[in-house]
């Protein structure tokens, strides 16, 4: 069976949760672009971002791409129309998923959305959720990011800061929000800690697992029909960055839980 050929992009390493995720779920091959030259995106304005990864998006595409996952929450929430139309593959990006799974599984249709201060200002989850009928409160938490980078996954320092902004959250937010939605692919990794610290009646929805369910909706219903032995790995990985490939490997490795011992750098230009 041919496999498809799954373009991931991201801004940096962050969406390397979302290729995890999809990676446990889809046999595929897969292309992984982070444009860690450039990032971050959440400071540029709506017409760089575009500008950036539309010009990411062609890269990808030309590398023979079926189908391609923006899994950057700003170019999703400041581009995603613009790299549709630039790219001639159907285009899933990290928003509506996780949207969507959020409204699924709230019983009081009110959520807390945590997410860096970029998606909290673009308001792209509050506008997707408030679509779907829910109450919501943003809250960015601007120190979680770098906790991660510096894999301090578990660290106790990690905890404090998280118990912080949850407990903001938590006062500010609608008392019946029973769902904690991570607007940001860097926090799957805090899972654990997060689930020790909220209320046990809030559920975690990790938009990186949300949008992994979505593309193997799409993936599935292009292959249906065709024969695939589950017993076997068939699945491929290729890296892209535009700055250091040591940092990016070191970072891949622990993003992705697998050894990558070979990426290739990229220069866009401009």
């Amino acid at each position: 069976m041919t496999l498809p050929r799954v373009g991931v992009f991201d801004s940096g390493v962050g969406g390397l949760t979302v290729l995890h995720a999809m990676a446990a779920q889809i046999q595929a091959h897969y292309l992984y672009f982070g444009d860690t030259a450039r990032l971050p995106y959440g400071t540029k304005s709506a017409e760089t971002v575009a500008r950036y990864a539309t010009g990411a998006a062609r890269y990808l595409e030309a590398q023979g791409i079926d189908l391609l996952v923006i899994a950057c929450n700003s170019a999703t929430a400041l581009a995603l129309p613009k790299i549709e139309q630039a790219v001639r593959v159907p285009v899933i990006g990290v928003v509506e998923p996780g949207a969507r799974v959020a409204s699924e599984v709230s019983e009081t249709r009110s959520a807390i959305v945590i997410a860096t201060d970029a998606t909290v200002g673009s308001h792209a989850y509050r506008e997707a959720l408030q679509g779907k009928g829910m109450q919501v409160y943003e809250k960015a938490c601007p120190l979680l990011v770098p906790l991660v980078e510096e894999g301090w996954i578990d660290h106790p320092v990690t905890e404090r800061v998280a118990q912080i902004y949850l407990g903001e959250a938590a006062a500010a937010a609608p008392q019946q929000a029973d769902v904690l939605l991570l607007a940001c692919t860097h926090y799957p990794l805090l899972t654990p800690l997060l689930r020790r610290i909220t209320p046990a009646h809030m559920k975690i929805v990790d938009s990186a697992e949300s949008t992994a369910g979505a593309v193997r909706s799409v993936v599935e219903s292009t292959q249906r029909g065709r024969a695939q032995d589950a017993a076997q790995d068939h699945r491929s990985f290729r890296f892209f960055a535009t700055d250091s490939v040591e940092k990016f490997k070191m970072l891949a490795t622990r993003f992705l839980g697998r050894q990558v011992d070979r990426v290739e750098h990229v220069d866009l230009g401009g």
